[in-house]
């Protein structure tokens, strides 16, 4: 806007009821200052706000979860809040007494690099939120210097008080009272889709005496004064009085503009910054996520106990025998030099040393526990939430959006999921609304189908066997959608499009039903340069469909002011197009609570008009009795489009009269300026008087189509054994035939609906309720048809008793033995109780998906939380687990992904703990074998290398690149999921039975190495061996049976496998001859052991090879009778696969599907084995 321009002056207006130009309240203000209204702002003055009591927190803001002073403490405090690491921590501190059996650095060093390398892995990510909390802090705005000028300055030097100028596209940087814009009226739209996870635009508009504010020179002796609430979470909220020249102003939402939201379609404005930084509305909702563990890392943790108990009971064996050699050998043992014994070594008391020595053995026996077993699975869960990532097949090329890990602690879990919990709005369905049919003045419009009815004819297709009639819906929706390229629009029905509506009989109300769509509405239009047509940004995806359908119509919404609206008749009795302005009274802007809004306005004639829209049943209690003239017909309209899946809404108006109209905005206003917690009472009351008598004109009904792939990603999750859930806001008709649309239902299943009744007292409706749910639970029971299936269908007011805790556990009893469950008309809140009902009742892994703000508590109550980055913005993906962008790809997540992991991790651990036992067990064997002396075979180099270098790669390998089946296979074998609900690789009798290898493997290492080298031969001259030599090749034999074993173990190889797998046994050898070749002040005994002592010793080979082969052999022996008497079903798999059968042999491939499919009463599948079932029976009658 240029310079100097003259403001049209606008009068303290009625406009905008919830968010409008409060009048001045005169000189005394609201009653301010008590708690929580404390906060005084010098407008303009930034410098008072540098000294207490007015001195407030910086706009710094800090998201790191340490800094440079707390990081060593703090990250410190976390890896020895670890059992294991606390213990490794105790042992690294007796390393350095003289009790220690290793050296110090062989128990420091491993200890060090584990912790160290978590650490660095904390301090990494938390350097990146150190440097985004930078970037931010760093971001320029322009702020008021004085005599008039603006300079730019970091958002971090924002202080209270300070005007800033923020200009389009730009955050706010702090929460501000606006001033001013670049538009007349003082109007501005913002973005807070990083505040509530909202696309859409809001209006906000400035205060009528700062308007004349516009230009920078005009601050140069600005002044004034805020009194407000103190710093609070309350996005939606603000309290405050604006005193300047003398007077005082109530300050509402509407004037606020919050940190992080964006300035859009507005060239600039000004404002005083109230609250700064974690004192920002955002930076007070800013909340940790509920930190989630799987079930397997709660196990682990068990197993870390029981391995402390074995290590705890052969500690004390050891202590005990070493006090029994004490006191009766050592008087014998000339060499131990009994006359001059130590608190160690003292036949006169046993009991101290053997105290002494439980120290000592708790040490030595310390690698029963895996040092590396927790960073390497932290390695390992990375690489695969980054597979994850890079899966192609999970890209959306629609919105560019792929899958998320956003943390990888839960890989595993997604592959033991029981149940799902899903919304449906914009995760089932698209959540893009297309305007598909109508009822006006009792007449319907509109020829279109929708999903759920083209899905309802082919069921009953296939019910009556008559494919002709299927094929003409079919065929004629495909013309339809060939036809159809507006977005949001999908209405045939010659009798209104093209401006045939003016041949209508009842042209005025049609005509009437068009401007209500074109004015009752807060969107915003934007013109499409391009094309030369307006596009909406309206606060959700039914409203923009109203506009793009007003406009098809012929009534085009093409401006907005803050007083006005003004709509383009395109179809008029001239022939002409006419714009036509709407003057905005007032606005009683929708909420969950009220389901209505209303849109008060004076149009050209000065005719007052009250234009309401809103659910059908609150419409129609505020009919009058002339109003009631199409209720019946458009019930009936209304109830045939809640069948087809149908998302609608009631229109109604009413004329109002000068006088009625001016003493209700009289009480409007009182209510609407006064302060206090009855505001919002008030406010609706106000509402209520004049919401009412209205005239019904119609109704509308729009389409949310279902997203892409969700009936078959459903049917397969069905096949994979997953119960679905469906929580929804919308109505239960609506919500029972996208069930339908979904295969969620089905003709022959049984519908339990459980339903409220009107009663008079809360007791007599908890008994009814109560009663229908146990009457359900009873016909469930007393079925005798295996293959009868039952749905449950529930409301948010029955929902409300039903969750009580002297009825949930009846409710959550009915609902798992339900095929299929849906809740209707639930709240936010409700959805999240739902889902901890079933988490905590059934003990079983839950999965909570969903697109919305409204779906933040369920997703973070489940176990796992899936958000999909869809049209409501991105809260839900921001508080979620994982990120998909369309439900159907939560089928490879799972089913993939999911199924992989949960076997990567649980094979993973349970080597790690094969493998620690059997060398760990070793050294226990050795020091039993010599006495209890504490000592150690094995030389400190090989014992510290042995977790962090030699046993390490190939494991993460194993957990990164394990793949039993194919991800083709997977997905044709769905069944195979439930693997993992059944936890059948990580139950305690596998864990154990691992061990139990792990224990034969330490016996045959240890006894045949002893049995071999005891009295034999080692060298040509006859030699036996030394501790050394023995000690070298029984971890040589370690060695080789490990990473034979793993070898075994993996089903899947690439050269990464082979590499790290064969690479560790050459490893070994290279560190021997290295090692060897230093200087024995190094390398001790082991100086030249490979090369002059065991290389040239045939023995040292053979049995190397002997060991190997013996301690595999159980192994080999037990998967060779798994496989060919007792077979799982991804050994099957994988043999038809190698040996080509699925290619050969289609019909028994064909065959093996079928027979391994879950048995399912959901889903596509479900309703075809229906279908074979009923044609069966037929065929029996008729024989």
């Amino acid at each position: 806007m240029p310079k100097g321009r003259i403001r049209a002056k606008l009068r303290k207006s009625h406009l905008y009821t919830f968010c409008i130009y409060p009048g001045d309240v005169g000189k005394e203000g609201w009653s301010l200052g008590g708690p929580g209204f404390s906060r005084i702002v010098y407008c303009n003055e930034p410098q008072v706000h540098s000294q207490i009591p007015l001195k407030y927190r910086s706009n710094d803001i800090s998201t790191t979860k340490y800094n440079f002073i707390t990081f060593l403490p703090k990250a410190l405090y976390e890896q020895f809040h670890r059992v294991a690491n606390l213990y490794f921590l105790g042992c690294a501190i007796a390393s350095l007494t003289p009790l220690s059996p290793f050296s110090a650095m062989s128990m420091i060093a491993p200890l060090t690099f584990v912790v160290g390398l978590s650490m660095a892995k904390e301090a990494l990510e938390d350097w990146r939120r150190f440097m985004q909390d930078m970037e931010v802090n760093g971001r320029k705005v322009k702020v008021h210097t004085g005599e008039g000028a603006f300079g730019k300055k970091a958002w971090q030097d924002v202080q209270v008080g300070d005007v800033v100028r923020v200009e389009k596209d730009q955050f706010f940087p702090a929460d501000l009272l606006l001033l001013s814009s670049n538009f007349e009226d003082g109007i501005c739209y913002v973005e807070t889709m990083n505040l509530d996870g909202e696309t859409n635009l809001k209006a906000k508009r400035a205060l009528e005496v700062t308007l004349d504010f516009d230009e920078d020179e005009d601050f140069k002796i600005f002044k004034g004064m805020i009194k407000c609430e103190d710093p609070n979470p309350s996005l939606y909220t603000f309290v405050g009085n604006f005193e300047y020249d003398g007077q005082v102003y109530a300050l509402e939402p509407s004037q606020i503009l919050l940190r992080d939201s964006k300035l859009r379609n507005t060239e600039f404005v000004y404002g005083i910054v109230i609250f700064t930084g974690h004192d920002s509305k955002v930076m007070q909702n800013s909340t940790n996520s509920p930190s989630k563990r799987s079930k397997i890392e709660r196990k682990m943790d068990c197993i870390i106990y029981v391995l402390f108990s074995v290590l705890l009971v052969i500690s004390l064996i050891s202590s005990f025998g070493f006090a029994v050699e004490i006191k009766y050998s050592m008087p014998e043992w000339w060499f131990m030099r009994p006359q001059n014994p130590d608190n160690y070594y003292n036949p006169g008391k046993p009991v101290l040393s053997g105290l002494s020595h439980m120290v000592t053995a708790l040490m030595l026996y310390g690698y029963l526990i895996p040092i590396s077993l927790y960073v390497s699975i932290e390695v390992v869960k990375v690489l695969q939430a980054s597979f994850i990532n890079q899966d192609i097949q999970m890209y959306d090329e629609e919105s560019g959006n792929t899958a998320q890990a956003r943390t990888s602690n839960l890989n595993e879990e997604l592959g033991q999921v029981d149940t799902i919990l899903s919304d449906k709005t914009g995760t089932l369905t698209c959540n893009q609304m297309d305007f598909l049919t109508c009822s006006i003045a009792g007449t319907a419009y509109g020829s279109g189908s929708s999903d759920v009815e083209l899905a309802a004819a082919q069921q009953m297709a296939n019910d009556l066997e008559d494919k002709i009639e299927l094929d003409t819906v079919v065929s004629s929706n495909s013309e339809k959608d060939h036809k159809s390229s507006i977005k949001g629009f999908n209405f045939e029905d010659t009798r209104l499009t093209n401006g045939n509506w003016l041949k209508e009989p009842k042209v005025e109300r049609i005509m009437l039903f068009f401007r209500i769509l074109a004015v009752c509405h807060t969107a915003i239009p934007e013109l499409n340069k391009e094309t030369g047509s307006y596009t909406y940004e309206a606060e959700s995806p039914d409203e923009g469909a109203f506009l793009v359908a007003a406009r098809e119509f012929g009534f085009e919404f093409f401006q907005r002011t803050q007083s006005s609206v003004f709509v383009r008749e395109k179809y008029t009795a001239s022939g002409k197009p006419v714009d036509r302005e709407y003057k905005i009274l007032n606005v009683l802007e929708f909420t969950s609570k009220r389901k209505r809004m209303t849109v008060i306005v004076r149009d050209e004639e000065g005719l007052i008009l009250l234009m309401c829209k809103g659910a059908d049943s609150i419409i129609f209690d505020r009919l009058s009795n002339d109003g009631r003239l199409y209720q019946q017909d458009t019930t009936r309209h209304l109830n045939g489009y809640g069948e087809a899946g149908l998302r609608t809404l009631a229109l109604a108006y009413r004329k109002l009269e000068e006088s009625e109209y001016s003493a209700w905005n009289t009480e409007f206003q009182k209510a609407k300026t006064s302060i206090g917690d009855d505001r919002d009472i008030q406010l609706e009351k106000a509402a209520e008087m004049m919401e009412r008598d209205l005239f019904l004109i119609g109704a509308t009904a729009v389409e949310d189509k279902l997203q892409k792939g969700v009936p078959k990603c459903i049917d397969k999750l069905a096949q994979a054994g997953l119960k679905l859930w469906v929580l929804t806001g919308d109505k239960m008709e609506t919500a029972i035939n996208i069930g339908y649309a979904c295969s969620l239902l089905r003709q022959g299943m049984k519908q339990i609906c459980i339903m409220a009744n009107d009663a008079d007292t809360k007791e007599e409706v908890k008994s009814d309720i109560l009663k229908q749910i146990n009457n359900g639970s009873q016909i469930i029971k007393e079925e005798k048809d295996p293959h009868a299936a039952f749905a449950l269908i529930i409301d948010g007011k029955t929902l409300v008793y039903a969750l009580e805790d002297d009825m949930k556990d009846h409710f959550l009893e009915l609902g798992v033995r339900c095929a299929s469950v849906i809740c209707c008309r639930v709240s936010p809140k409700q959805k999240a109780l739902v889902t901890r009902l079933v988490k905590q009742g059934t003990g079983k892994t839950i999965l909570g998906i969903g697109d919305g703000a409204n779906d933040v508590g369920m997703i973070q109550e489940a176990d796992i939380g899936v958000g999909i980055s869809g049209v409501e913005g991105m809260q839900a993906v921001m508080a979620s687990d994982f990120s998909i962008a369309q439900f159907r790809f939560l089928e490879r997540l799972l089913v993939v992904h999911g199924h992989w992991c949960y076997k990567r991790i649980a094979k993973m651990i349970c080597y790690f703990f094969y493998k620690n036992i059997a060398f760990g067990l070793t050294l226990f064997y050795f020091e039993a074998f010599t006495g209890f002396s504490g000592q150690s075979v094995y030389d400190d180099w090989y014992m510290l290398l042995f977790n962090v270098v030699l046993t390490s790669l190939p494991v993460i390998a194993l957990g990164v690149l394990e793949q039993d089946v194919s991800s083709q296979v997977c997905l044709e074998f769905p069944a195979i999921y439930q693997q993992g609900p059944r936890n059948l690789f990580f139950d305690w009798y596998r864990i154990l039975a691992w061990m139990g290898n792990g224990l034969l493997a330490s016996l045959i290492i240890f006894f045949l190495n002893i049995i071999i080298f005891y009295d034999q031969a080692f060298r040509a001259d006859g030699q036996t061996s030394d501790m050394t030599a023995l000690g070298t090749t029984m971890f040589t034999c370690i060695i080789c049976s490990l990473n034979i074993q793993i070898a075994l173990t993996t089903s899947h190889f690439t050269w990464i496998q082979h590499a790290t797998i064969w690479g560790s046994i050459v490893a070994w050898y290279l560190f021997l001859s290295i090692y060897g070749a230093l200087s024995p002040n190094i390398s001790g005994n082991a100086y030249q052991i490979l090369v002059e002592a065991l290389a040239p010793a045939p023995i040292y080979w053979t049995t190397t090879l002997l060991v190997t082969m013996a301690c595999s052999l159980p192994y080999m022996v037990l998967i060779a009778y798994q496989r060919c008497f007792k077979p799982l079903d991804h050994h099957i798999l994988r043999e038809i696969k190698y040996f080509r059968k699925d290619v050969e042999d289609q019909c028994m491939w064909t065959r093996e599907r079928s027979k391994a499919r879950q048995k399912t009463m959901i889903g596509f599948t479900a309703r075809v084995d229906a279908k074979v079932r009923q044609v069966q029976r037929k065929g029996h009658k008729k024989q």
